[in-house]
């Protein structure tokens, strides 16, 4: 059985936002810029992916990544609900490294 699956391009802009994200983390750490922040950027970008990946496993067929996602968010799963707050905890996490970093020079 093929299921649909998001394009490429895709992909290669989700992990690299993911690998950007960790080494802005890891920077962060090794600067001594957070305590806190960081370690929770990091578990964050470990467990969404490979949570994601194990309840994306029993999606319909014809239906792709994203429709999955926003299906189980709909219903109320907890994996969709912990995806999402993940999602924008990164998206947070990059707006105060930015504006940090801004702020300084």
């Amino acid at each position: 059985m093929y299921w649909e699956t998001l394009p490429n391009w895709f992909w290669v802009l989700y992990y690299l936002f993911l690998l950007s994200t960790l080494g802005t983390a890891i920077y962060s750490i090794v600067k001594k810029k957070g305590k806190f922040f960081p370690f929770v950027t990091i578990a964050f970008i470990v467990t969404i992916p490979i949570i994601s990946f194990i309840f994306s496993l029993g999606r319909a067929e014809g239906m792709n990544e994203y429709e999955h996602l926003v299906s189980q968010l709909h219903k109320g799963a907890s994996w969709a609900i912990f995806s999402i707050i993940g999602y924008l905890f990164l998206f947070i996490w990059w707006f105060f490294f930015l504006f940090k970093s801004k702020h300084k020079n």
